[in-house]
This record gives structure tokens, C-alpha cells and sequence, in this order.
């Protein structure tokens, strides 16, 4: 039996299959969408049925779409699994219904599909709109989960690239009424009056449903106002929990500050509650031995994010005065000041001999508290000596980036920007660059070491240093030629200064982590003895506990940590909250590490961030190449690719929205993606490690 859609209403998914079930309610209620006829899911007309059923309903042609029991779930949206067939001339519309119902058979379907979801396929058909504009729209941001928020995609003409990911569209956010754009055209897809209709559209559908809706809309190119029809709607799936980024006391706070650049992910509960505290204590104490005298830098955690004050408690400032006998302001002078102004005097006044401090005491001592075995109690130890070898860093590693500002401020004094200060500061002979063993990605101790994961060579080798040698020999010479003669003298200072403290935080930076094998290795030492007990699944498992609960873990307790954190990595965690204070605020929101560096950038479609060995795939027969935990680079993805999905890493396509097949299927297995790059496949390389950070849109490459 055949069914008219706009009598189809009180019938239900189980006959209709969720799509056809959806508009159908939307139809009767008065919502703009085009009629039809829905072939249920139980129902097998003859050709001769659906021909006379296609006839009533005009000349063609057709959209000839599935609608399966199974899709739009609120927990699977199978987006793109099924079949859909447009521009369907008269009189194959029976054979367009036959090929639909033959997809709910495929192996991607199969793969995607789980027991207890429902079978049987339905087929929706109606009259193709021929669409000046078609999109997308999400009533809740996919990415940050915010309610507030309709997200609306657009493409001139039909929507199908669109969905397909072979296009990339016009976006639109429309919060609270007021909008913003993205990604202008050089044609404009939609007005704000289009685009406020549109929104209103999904609000409503929103509201019918009492769920975010992710809905597919068209405006037909023949009426003259543009009239918006509604062609599917469903629930969004996998939508993040919106949270509220608010500063924990006032003031500016930072994310990627000091510490907060070793930390890329939300930090778990073990770190929190154990390492961060000693190191932060180490921290103090190297001030305190330097200084004279310590001050806080207050740190809080943020929806998991480590946040901290780029300044310290001006509160105690008077005390430490008086406690340092003298010893507090000159250093600060040297420290913060000099740098930046005069670097060659910073070092003859207390940076060179910081330098030799860590050096010869500091980091012989370190090496010497790894050599010993693994022992719980190290942990405390280790902990606070990586807290010191952190202040140095901070501290005379630090400088070298100030020393770097003052080169370029003097090459631009005197009009040699053209050269810049990179070029004469990279490929120093005494840096070494190979990855070392204790290296990590993250200074939280879940995170595994280089030295724990296999390596993958990489396609091609680096850069040979008598080559990056030469062309610093050429910068530096450039300068030289053009230089006046009275300026020489003082370039030759700041170069040498320079070079030398980008070798010294190199160093200082590269050895920060040495502990961190032994550091594993004694807490997983814990949680194996946990596992074995039966008091958590899995050694690491002991990451999601607090010091207190080793003890006695409670049942259950370090699996519902593991599913927060997860969650907490998916929302975009702002790289600073608060207010900035005056005078300076600004200028450190600036200077310290807000802006992202050696990104390839594109349209955030999946939220999370996930690193791995590229792999870049053209088309199916290069599906075998594809491993557990590789990135997938594609031109862009299509359903046939959904069963790579279940071991990928991430994803990052040349084209696509959030509304492409790569982005919903991403968010729904949970892993990062990053669409609509432009060029990802060219400048990408098969094996070169990349991290996906599909919160923010960017594909970094890591040095």
C-alpha cells in the first residue's frame, strides 16, 4: 500500500521509517513541506502501483529518498548510509524505489547498524525543488553544545554537495537574533532575511519536537520571495553538554600560559590532585631560592582545563618585598624587563648565572633522582624537581622569546623586516632536535611517552643542518651588507644573546620531562596492583582516581571520571577567560601564546583533539592502508568509508561542512574533524604525525 504523505501522520516510524514519520507530523501541522507519497517499510507495491502513484502526484521530476526504521535516532543519525536519488525523471521512480530499499543491505549500512534499532526500509518520494539556495541547520552548536545558538550552512543550488561534502558552504550563526557570517562567497548564498527565516524554521521544528534538530532545508528558485521548504528533520546525535567557561576569581586567566602549553587536553583527576600540586610547589621553591622571596601565580581547572594568572597575586607583592631583603626588584628588572630591552645586560646581570645554576645543580640532580628504581614515593620528589626545572624555564628559557622581540623590533628600526628574526635564530648546530624517549605530548602523566608509542618514519627526512646553516649564514650577512656601520656593533650583541638563549630554552625545554618514564612507570605500577585487586578494569584506569581514593577506589568511580574527561574534551575551551586587568591585559592576551602557529586551518566539525600518523586516501582502494589510530586525509568522505571510521584517529578533508558526511559520522564515533581545509591532501604527507583539533578547526604539525 501506498500512502499519501500528508495522511501519513498518525502511522509512526515503525511503517514509515523516520524520515518519511517526521515530515509527515511537520506536514499536517502546517510546516513547509512538499507532499508526496511514502512506500512503508511493510509494504511491497508493484511498479504499476508506484507508477500510477507517481502520476497523481505531477509530471516530475522526482526525489526519490530512503527512510529507513532505523535512521535519524536520536543516538544514530546513519547520516548518508541510505540511498537518496535526485532529479528522477518520470516514470523511474519504481526503479529509483527498488535501488533505495536494496542499500539497507549494504556493508556500510551493516557495519554502522546495531541490534535493536529497528529494520525495514520505507521510501519517501516527492517533487524535486529546484532550489536557488539549500543548506543545512543546526539548532545547537555542534561543537560547544551551546543551545543558544542555530548554526545554518548554504550552497547555491541543491544541497547534495553539500551533505556530500564535495562543497563547502556560506555559514551563518544566528544567536539571539543577531547574526554572523562565515565563509563569504563571492556570490552571497543568503540575506539576513533568508537566513533569520531559516532559523525560525528550525526553532520551530525544535520546538514541535522538544529536541535539537538538525534539519535540511531549500528556497525554490521560482517564487519570487524565496520561500524556505523543509525537507528533513531529525534529532541531532552526539550533541556535547553546553558548559559555561566562567573565570574562577577575577582577572585575566589563560589556558596555554607557562605550564598551560604543556597541557593540550583537559587534565585528569590523578595529575590534578597529585603532580600539578608538586609542581607547583617545586615552582615556588625555585623562585624562592632565586629570588629571594615567593609569590603565587594562582591556577584553577576549568570544565578540566588548567587555567592560570599570567601575573602573580598583587597582594603579596609588599610581603615578598620585604622578605626577599632587596632581592625581589632587580630581579624582576632582570627577569621580566631587561630582556626585552637590553638582553646582552639581562645576562651579564643575573640571566647567565641562573643558567649556570641549572646547569651545574639543577639538572645533574634531576638526572641523578631518575637513575634510581621505581619507587612510589619518588613520585613526590620527581614532582617537585620538574616544578623547579619548570621555573627555570620559565624564567631564563623564557627570556629567549623577549630577546627574539627585541631583534625584531631592532631589524624593523632599521627596515629589515624583509629578512626577520626567525631565519637568523633557526638551525643553531648545538640544538638537538631528535625526538627523545622522555618526550611527551602532554605533561600530564596519562599520556604516554615517545618512547612508549611505535614511530613511523617519515616520507622524508629533515632538513639537512648544513642547509638550515646556510641560510642563516645568508640572513645574517644580509643584515650585515645593510646595516650602517654604527648599528653593527650592537646587532652582533643581540644576535649572539639571542642565539644563545634559543639553544638554552631548547635544552631547558627538551629535559623538562625527563622524570615522566618514571613517573609512568611508578603510578602504573599502582594501578596494575589495583587491576590485579579488582578494584579498577585497568592499570590505567588510575589516572581518573584521586591520591586519596588508592587506597580504596570506589566501585565505579575512575570509569565515570574517564567518561567526563572525554566529554570535557570535545567543547572549544577558550584560550583565556576573564577580564583582562588594565594597562597590560591587552597586551599580554597579545604576547602570550593566544594565536596558534604552524596550523593547517578549516571548518571545526567534530570537537576533540587526537594525534597520529597521516594517511591520506584517495579512494577505497586505498581503504587497506588505513591502521588503527591513523589520521584519514581525504579530498572528502562518502557513506561507502563509514566502517574506516571505527579506527581512525580523525579526520581531515578538503572539502565538507558540518554537515558532511565526515563531520556527523565523526562526532558520532566521537573522534576530531576538520573539513573544508582547501588543501590538506597536498600539504600533508602519508606518516607525518599531525594533531587533529577538530574543536578549533586547525591540523597542527608538531616539530
Amino acid at each position: 500500500m501506498i500512502i499519501k504523505l500528508a495522511d501519513a501522520a498518525g502511522l509512526g516510524r515503525e511503517r514509515l521509517g523516520g524520515k518519511a514519520a517526521a515530515l509527515a507530523v511537520l506536514l499536517a501541522e502546517g510546516f513547509p513541506v512538499p507532499d508526496g507519497f511514502v512506500v512503508p517499510a511493510d509494504a511491497a507495491p508493484s511498479a504499476e502501483e508506484v507508477r500510477r502513484a507517481e502520476q497523481a502526484l505531477g509530471t516530475g521530476p522526482f526525489a526519490v529518498r530512503s527512510s529507513a526504521v532505523a535512521e535519524d535516532l536520536p543516538d544514530a543519525s546513519y547520516a548518508g548510509l541510505y540511498e537518496t536519488y535526485l532529479n528522477v525523471p518520470a516514470g523511474q521512480v519504481a526503479d529509483a524505489v527498488t535501488r533505495c530499499r536494496a542499500a539497507a543491505h549494504t556493508q556500510r549500512v551493516l557495519a554502522y547498524h546495531a541490534p535493536g534499532r529497528g529494520e525495514g526500509v520505507g521510501v519517501l518520494v516527492q517533487p524535486m525543488i529546484a532550489a536557488q539556495a539549500a543548506g543545512v541547520a543546526f539548532t545547537a552548536n555542534p561543537l560547544s553544545g551551546d543551545r543558544d545558538e542555530v548554526v545554518i550552512t548554504a550552497v547555491h543550488g541543491l544541497g547534495e554537495s553539500l551533505v556530500a561534502g564535495t562543497a563547502v558552504g556560506e555559514e551563518w550563526i544566528v544567536r539571539r537574533g543577531r547574526l554572523h557570517r562565515r565563509g563569504r562567497h563571492a556570490r552571497s548564498v543568503l540575506d539576513e532575511r533568508k537566513a533569520r527565516a531559516i532559523a525560525r524554521l528550525a526553532l520551530r521544528v525544535q520546538e514541535r519536537f522538544g529536541t535539537p534538530q538538525d534539519i535540511e532545508w531549500a528556497i525554490e528558485a521560482s517564487q519570487r520571495h524565496g520561500r524556505v521548504h523543509l525537507l528533513q528533520a531529525r534529532a541531532m546525535t552526539a550533541l556535547p553538554e553546553p558548559v559555561s567557561w566562567t573565570a574562577p576569581e577575577p582577572g585575566l586567566w589563560l589556558r596555554n600560559f607557562r605550564l598551560g602549553e604543556w597541557l593540550p587536553d583537559p587534565v585528569t583527576p590523578l595529575f590534578a590532585d597529585w603532580l600539578l600540586r608538586r609542581m607547583h610547589e617545586g615552582f615556588r621553591a625555585g623562585m624562592h631560592d632565586t629570588a629571594g622571596a615567593a609569590v603565587s601565580f594562582p591556577y584553577a581547572i576549568v570544565n578540566g582545563w588548567y587555567y592560570t594568572h599570567p601575573t602573580p597575586a598583587l597582594s603579596e607583592l609588599p610581603g615578598a618585598l620585604i622578605r626577599s631583603r632587596g632581592r625581589l626588584l632587580p630581579f624582576m628588572r632582570n627577569a621580566l624587563l631587561r630582556p626585552g630591552r637590553n638582553p646582552a645586560a639581562a645576562h651579564q646581570a643575573l640571566l647567565g648565572r641562573l643558567h649556570q645554576q641549572w646547569r651545574e645543580r639543577e639538572l645533574p640532580a634531576y638526572r641523578e633522582l631518575i637513575a634510581q628504581p621505581a619507587a612510589d614515593e619518588l613520585i613526590d620528589a620527581i614532582g617537585h624537581m620538574a616544578g623547579r626545572h619548570l621555573w627555570y624555564l620559565a624564567v631564563v628559557g623564557g627570556a629567549a622569546w623577549k630577546m627574539e622581540a627585541h631583534l625584531t623590533r631592532f631589524l624593523h628600526r632599521h627596515h629589515l623586516t624583509d629578512i626577520g628574526a626567525p631565519p637568523l635564530l633557526t638551525g643553531l648546530t648545538d640544538i638537538d632536535h631528535t625526538p627523545a624517549a622522555h618526550a611527551v605530548h602532554s605533561i600530564d602523566w596519562y599520556h604516554p611517552t615517545a618512547g612508549e608509542l611505535p614511530t613511523t618514519p617519515p616520507d622524508h627526512g629533515p632538513t639537512p643542518a648544513n642547509e638550515t646553516a646556510q641560510r642563516r649564514r645568508e640572513a645574517e650577512r644580509a643584515c650585515r651588507e645593510r646595516l650602517p656601520g654604527s648599528a653593527l656593533a650592537n646587532f652582533t650583541a643581540i644576535l649572539q644573546t639571542a642565539r644563545q638563549y634559543a639553544a638554552i630554552r631548547e635544552r631547558q625545554a627538551r629535559t623538562l620531562t625527563l622524570g615522566w618514564p618514571l613517573l609512568r612507570a611508578c603510578v602504573l605500577r599502582i594501578g596494575r596492583h589495583l587491576a590485579d585487586s579488582g578494584a579498577i578494569d585497568a592499570p590505567d584506569d588510575v589516572f581518573f582516581l584521586t591520591r586519596a581514593e588508592l587506597d580504596q577506589p570506589p566501585p565505579g568511580r575512575a570509569q565515570q571520571r574517564r567518561t567526563t574527561w572525554e566529554q570535557q574534551r570535545k567543547p572549544a575551551a577558550p584560550l583565556s577567560i576573564g577580564t583582562p586587568p588594565p594597562l597590560i591585559g591587552r597586551h599580554l592576551q597579545r604576547t602570550l601564546g593566544l594565536t596558534h602557529h604552524d596550523a593547517l586551518t578549516g571548518q571545526a566539525a567534530s570537537p576533540g583533539r587526537a594525534g597520529g600518523p597521516v594517511r591520506i586516501v584517495r579512494d577505497l582502494s586505498d581503504a587497506h592502508r588505513v591502521q588503527p589510530g591513523d589520521v584519514l586525509v581525504a579530498k572528502t568522505t562518502a557513506p561507502a568509508w563509514t566502517p574506516l571510521f571505527a579506527r581512525i584517529a580523525a579526520v581531515v578533508t578538503d572539502g565538507g561542512t558540518l554537515a558532511a558526511h565526515a563531520s556527523l559520522i565523526a562526532r558520532e564515533y566521537g573522534i576530531p574533524a576538520v573539513v573544508a581545509t582547501g588543501d590538506a591532501t597536498l600539504r600533508l604527507h602519508d606518516g607525518q604525525h599531525v594533531i587533529v583539533d577538530g574543536t578549533r578547526g586547525a591540523v597542527e604539525t608538531p616539530t
